[in-house]
């Protein structure tokens, strides 16, 4: 791609049905991410020096959510320690890595903001609703949330939802909606369990990786003809 410039800047910028325009097939929103993850990090630690409850007030999803509501974006970029942001980061590379070369930088960008945000506010609402039932309340005790997490899953689950060999199945094979439902809902509930931990916003995986398969099963994230011909990854 260095020695082809120009023919990069012909078949990698276009333009969409609905007028958008960027650049198909590029790695670069990974490293972006990556770039705002450190740096974002980098503020909240400047921050804590200042006052936890400074850092916590511009990075931390904390009920009631009208409180900082600013924190509903600002947390899905930000982490709790360097393990956090290290593991958060190696996954969205090797998750988000295929689903940004199939898409354009904007769609991928307002993707993971809007997933991670899902499944924030998910985890935050959810929690006050189960945490209530005997015997598993425990497990979805009410606390703040921050970190890349969900959206990650929603990457993964786009990503599994929207291969060739998943849709090469879907169209070979004539499955009812509700058994589709079922099986996106089994499997969701699958990978949230197996990555289950102390102090795991399992909620948030459940609903980040849920939500990437309703999109990938939609392809929302396919620009120009790609959308509209074949199912690429």
């Amino acid at each position: 791609m260095a020695n082809r410039p120009r023919a990069h800047s012909q078949a990698g910028a276009r333009s969409t049905p609905d007028g958008e325009s960027g650049a198909t097939g590029s790695s670069s929103p990974i490293i972006e991410l990556l770039g705002i993850f450190v740096l974002v990090f980098a503020l909240q630690t400047v921050t804590a020096l200042i006052g936890v409850g400074v850092m916590a007030g511009l990075f931390v999803l904390a009920p009631p959510l009208t409180t900082n509501p600013w924190t509903i974006v600002t947390s899905v970029y930000a982490h709790g320690s360097v393990g956090h942001l290290v593991s958060n980061s190696v996954a969205l590379v090797v998750f988000g890595w295929p689903v940004a070369r199939a898409t354009t930088r904007l769609r991928f960008h307002a993707f993971f903001a809007v997933t991670g945000a899902i499944a924030g506010v998910s985890q935050i609402v959810l929690s006050r609703v189960f945490a209530g039932l005997p015997f598993v309340g425990n497990w979805f005790a009410v606390h703040p949330v921050l970190g890349a997490s969900g959206a990650v899953f929603a990457l993964l689950g786009y990503l599994i939802a929207s291969n060739r060999l998943s849709t090469g199945l879907a169209s070979f094979v004539d499955v009812p909606n509700w058994v589709s439902a079922l099986v996106f809902l089994g499997l969701a509930i699958a990978v949230t369990l197996a990555t289950a931990a102390p102090g795991v916003a399992l909620l948030a995986h459940f609903s980040g990786f849920l939500v990437g398969l309703l999109a990938g099963r939609l392809r929302v994230l396919q620009v120009g003809s790609r959308a509209r011909s074949e199912p690429t990854m």
